[in-house]
């Protein structure tokens, strides 16, 4: 009597998994369909994914990359440095503390100058995006810097000037876009916080897709002279849908210059 009513209940039991295996297996390939779907929204040039249009990070990188609490000048924030703090040698964390003390006079945004890299994607202000299939060309709207990413295979010059924006090449893997930057000056800061560099500069970026309106950006920083060994930041990037938008030039360095343009009736 006893194995006659296991039967039944042995044969509901094994329909049960048979049914919880079936549901497993569809939504398995409803995820991978879902994902493919949107793998397929990603917008495309030639087969790679094509970033171009206007972007803007959100977060409040520009204020201090570290993890800080709110102070007159900044908005607390826990800050886009992989592992929090930046590891500066001795001697360069005693020059950040004395840029973070002149910070409302030595910044060099507040003189207008080019936003560097990666300043310039994290920044507070929209950039646009052109992708060729050579190139992407980046134009910031924070003093009308223009920088070219090169995607030609070209290698970076080996005698070169050092260049604010540096030299950037880049290479697929995969969806990713992967650039090189070197060939820096020691002219620009990472933030409003004296965060700094010297022209040893080195930058890896990695550009990606999360969706066809959103940008993963990472950058692995590198500088012999300043930190005692490389560090990584992150940040997410939106694409502009509003109606019309476009970059408004800002250029800092004129304001001095405001009073006397256009020339007042009469003016000498």
């Amino acid at each position: 009597m006893n194995i006659l009513s296991m039967k039944p209940s042995s044969r509901s039991a094994g329909l049960g998994i048979a049914k919880l295996l079936a549901t497993g297996m569809m939504l398995t390939t409803l995820s991978v369909g879902i994902a493919s779907a949107a793998d397929k929204k990603i917008p495309r040039l030639a087969g790679k994914p094509d970033f171009s249009g206007i972007w803007q990070s959100t977060s409040a990188a520009d204020y201090d990359l570290e993890p800080h609490a709110n102070r007159p000048d900044a908005p607390p924030s826990a800050g886009i440095v992989e592992g929090k703090f930046i590891p500066y040698l001795p001697k360069a964390l005693e020059q950040k503390q004395k840029n973070f003390a002149a910070r409302a006079s030595n910044d060099p945004a507040l003189k207008g100058y080019t936003l560097g890299v990666p300043r310039g994607i994290y920044y507070p202000e929209p950039f646009q995006i052109f992708q060729g299939k050579q190139d992407l060309t980046l134009v910031h709207q924070f003093g009308h810097s223009v920088r070219t990413i090169h995607t030609d295979g070209t290698d970076h010059p080996k005698d070169p000037y050092d260049w604010w924006l540096g030299d950037s090449r880049a290479h697929w893997e995969g969806d990713t876009l992967v650039v090189d930057v070197k060939h820096f000056n020691d002219k620009t800061w990472f933030d409003r916080a004296g965060n700094y560099h010297s022209d040893a500069l080195h930058v890896v970026e990695k550009w990606a897709f999360l969706d066809a309106n959103t940008i993963e950006y990472k950058a692995t920083i590198e500088d012999p002279n300043v930190f005692s060994k490389p560090w990584d930041i992150s940040v997410i990037l939106h694409r502009h849908r509003e109606k019309d938008f476009q970059l408004i030039e800002d250029y800092r360095f004129t304001l001095d210059y405001d009073q006397h343009y256009p020339p007042k009736p009469g003016a000498k």
